[in-house]
């Protein structure tokens, strides 16, 4: 049976949610949290930061600290530089179909006002933020598809994610089902509608749109608690979008959609990079050995070009310089998110010569997955060839639990110490157990600075 979106949020339980859902949910916080350390670190959540606390200061609404930096500040702020500080690291979960990132938006906004619930004196459980969380994402997930499928233009993660952070933050304030409407439709209507491809043909801070999807979303639940009115959400509630709200309550989209992701960039460049490794591996070649490199992917994948990225914003959304560096240095990881690495010769001359192939084949498979087919040519000419592959992380490809954990330390034990860094993982991986001390004691250790 489905339920309306509205009634999905306001009755659902801890206990309705699977088991599955709840172990996504615990995976995606250890790794969004990891992100959000080496994040803090970025020339980009320093500068969101310093707008924050220079525009959205703690006011009589109460106050929230801003994530990996301890400050406080509105937790409309809270969520903005929150959002910004995972978004400054391509490396965070996301969602296939939709091309675009939950936990980017939903973690921080609800950190926020979590937080802001805690010093008001309110008791928040682990249990609790789980059912929020949970909420958060499959509003997000599904209100995206709905998007994708009634707009012209390829929009931002932060414009769908509005709308399902609206939903969550409404829960969290205790609002009745018309209120929560009230929320969808602010969010909806005041969410970022930004262009994806104009930061993929232009590389810069605006990254993927969360910055301002989650503080939309935080906006919107408050707004509808005094009484603003913005129903209806034509993402939630139209015809056209009632395909993608069919077994609402019973089916989880979020469980097929999710993917991890294993480097630090857009993802369209991970089958590629995973393909030249593999050849460079298995077919005992130095990166001196090569001549050239071709690439046939999917259309959109092609504006990824990055030959020879000025900036780490520029490096985040390529595919050339990554499958470049994969080659040279044989992985691309923390150590590759320094600067320094933008002067590396070796990896410019092979960044140089790749070439990037519009390809048919690959455009149709790219519909649910990315796909990718990698050729090195060595300077003696000889041929080598990958066969086509779509990227790792999927549900149908997942990452071991080996490589999220190496992941998650590579990026926070640098920033937050190895203890530390054990600790957050721990206790997110285990975060819906913890009474209301005990995720007040999470709160303080993820939203404190490095």
């Amino acid at each position: 049976m489905t339920q309306a979106m509205h009634e999905f949020a306001t009755g659902l339980t801890y206990e309705d949610v699977p088991e599955a859902m709840r172990a996504l949910l615990r995976v995606s916080f250890a790794d969004t949290m990891g992100v959000a350390a080496i994040g803090a670190t970025t020339d980009m959540a320093e500068a969101a930061r310093k707008s924050t606390v220079r525009l959205f200061g703690a006011g009589s609404a109460g106050f929230a600290r801003m994530l990996m930096d301890g400050r406080a500040v509105s937790p409309v702020g809270a969520a903005m530089a929150g959002a910004f500080t995972v978004d400054s690291v391509d490396a965070h979960d996301g969602t296939t179909p939709n091309k675009g990132h939950v936990g980017s938006a939903v973690f921080p906004a609800l950190l926020a006002v979590a937080d802001a619930m805690r010093a008001e004196g309110r008791a928040v459980t682990g249990a609790d933020f789980l059912l929020w969380l949970a909420i958060g994402y499959e509003v997000s997930s599904r209100a995206g598809k709905a998007q994708h499928a009634t707009c012209p233009d390829y929009h931002t993660s932060g414009s769908w994610t509005a709308v399902g952070v609206a939903v969550a933050v409404a829960r969290m304030l205790g609002l009745d089902g018309e209120r929560v409407r009230h929320a969808a439709g602010i969010g909806e209507y005041h969410g970022p509608r930004s262009q994806m491809m104009r930061c993929i043909d232009f590389p810069t801070m605006l990254r993927d749109g969360v910055g301002w999807g989650a503080p939309s979303g935080v906006t919107a639940g408050y707004l509808a608690m005094d009484g603003f009115t913005g129903a209806p959400a034509l993402t939630c509630e139209s015809e056209e979008a009632a395909a993608f709200w069919a077994g609402l309550g019973s089916e989880w989209m979020t469980l097929a959609d999710t993917h991890y992701k294993k480097f630090p960039c857009c993802r369209w460049a991970h089958p590629s990079m995973d393909a030249a490794q593999a050849l460079m591996e298995e077919n005992g070649l130095h990166h001196a050995d090569v001549a050239r490199v071709e690439i046939r992917t999917f259309h959109y994948a092609t504006r990824l070009a990055g030959h020879r990225p000025a900036s780490m914003d520029e490096l985040a959304y390529s595919i050339a310089f990554p499958v470049a560096t994969m080659i040279v240095r044989g992985g691309f990881g923390a150590r590759e998110m320094d600067a320094a690495v933008l002067a590396d010769q070796d990896i410019i001359r092979v960044s140089e010569a790749t070439e990037l192939i519009d390809d048919a084949e690959m455009t149709a498979r790219s519909v649910e997955k990315r796909w990718a087919a990698v050729t090195i040519i060595a300077k003696d000419g000889a041929r080598y060839e990958a066969e086509p592959r779509s990227a790792r992380g999927d549900v149908d490809a997942p990452l071991s639990e080996d490589e999220m954990r190496d992941k998650y330390h590579m990026f926070a034990d640098p920033v937050l110490g190895r203890a530390r860094a054990e600790k957050i993982r721990a206790l997110c991986l285990r975060f819906d157990a913890l009474d209301a001390q005990e995720f007040a004691g999470l709160l303080d250790l993820v939203l404190a600075a490095p």
